[in-house]
C-alpha cells in the first residue's frame, strides 16, 4: 500500500505542483507553457532518448522537464547554456546588451542579432548577479534545491558544442529550444537537435510567434515546412510544438 505522502503527491494536480515549484526561479516561462512542456515530456515515457534543452537559464523549465524525467523514469534532461557571468555583459553603442564567454579559448556570443535593451536588462538580468557571480551557480543551486541531480545534466556552451561533445548513438526524444533568438541561432539550434531526434520525438519552442521575427521565420522555413515534421501547432501564446515524422512503411 502507498503511502500518504506518496497518494497525496500522486492526487495533487501537477499544474498546482509546477507552480509551487517554479515561483521563485527568475525566468519568462509562464505556467502554460511549463504545463505543456511537462506533459509532452511525462507522456514520452515509454519512448528511447533523453530530453535536451537548448537555454536553461535559471532553470525554471528545466525543473518542469526534471519533475517529469523524474516521475517518467529511465530519462535525463541535458540543459546546455552559455551561463553567463555579470562581466560577461557588455554594453553596445544603441544601449542594448549582449554578452560574450570564453570557453576553452573559443568565444561565444550571446544576443548578438537580437540584443537586450537597457530596461529590461537593468529590469530582469542585473539584479541576478547580486548575489551570484554567474548563472551557471544560479542554476545549480536551482537543481539542487529541487533534488534534480540525478536526472539534470549540465552542458556549458552552444548547441553545437553539445551535439559535437555526444556520441552518434545519443538519441532525444523532446527538445525545447530557448536559446539565441537570433534568426541563424534558432535555424543552428533546429539543425542540432534534429539529428538526434527519434521519429515521433518533440520539438519545441519558446518566444514563437509572439514577439519575435526572427524566431517565426526559423519556425516556418525549417520546421513548418518540413516534411520531416508533423502535428505542428502554437499550443500557447508563445509555445509551439512539432513531431518529427513517424514513418510507417507497408508490410
Amino acid at each position: 500500500m502507498l503511502s500518504d505522502s506518496v497518494v497525496n503527491k500522486i492526487t495533487t494536480p501537477i499544474i498546482n505542483q509546477i507552480e509551487q515549484r517554479v515561483k521563485d526561479i527568475p525566468g519568462w516561462s509562464p505556467l502554460d507553457q511549463l504545463y505543456t512542456l511537462f506533459n509532452l515530456a511525462y507522456l514520452t515515457a515509454d519512448m528511447e532518448g533523453d530530453m535536451v534543452e537548448i537555454g536553461s537559464w535559471c532553470g525554471r523549465s528545466a525543473v518542469v522537464l526534471g519533475m517529469a524525467a523524474q516521475l517518467a523514469g529511465n530519462t535525463r534532461v541535458h540543459c546546455v547554456d552559455l551561463f553567463p557571468a555579470k562581466d560577461n555583459w557588455r554594453r553596445n553603442a544603441d544601449g542594448s546588451y549582449s554578452f560574450l564567454v570564453e570557453i576553452d579559448g573559443i568565444t561565444y556570443g550571446g544576443y548578438q542579432d537580437q540584443t537586450v535593451w537597457a530596461e529590461p536588462f537593468e529590469r530582469d538580468i542585473l539584479p541576478l548577479y547580486e548575489k551570484n557571480h554567474s548563472l551557471l551557480e544560479i542554476f545549480a543551486q536551482t537543481v539542487a534545491e529541487h533534488q534534480l541531480q540525478d536526472v539534470v545534466v549540465t552542458h556549458i556552451g552552444d548547441s553545437t558544442r553539445f551535439v559535437n561533445s555526444m556520441a552518434e548513438t545519443f538519441k532525444c526524444k523532446l527538445a525545447f529550444i530557448d536559446g539565441d533568438h537570433g534568426y541563424k541561432a534558432v535555424c543552428r539550434d533546429i539543425d542540432n537537435v534534429e539529428r538526434f531526434l527519434v521519429a515521433g520525438g518533440w520539438i519545441c519552442f519558446d518566444d514563437a510567434f509572439a514577439s519575435y521575427d526572427s524566431v517565426n521565420r526559423a519556425i516556418e522555413e525549417s520546421i513548418i515546412n518540413n516534411p520531416v515534421y508533423d502535428m505542428c501547432q502554437q499550443m500557447t501564446r508563445k509555445c509551439f510544438i512539432a513531431r518529427k515524422r513517424v514513418t510507417r512503411h507497408s508490410v
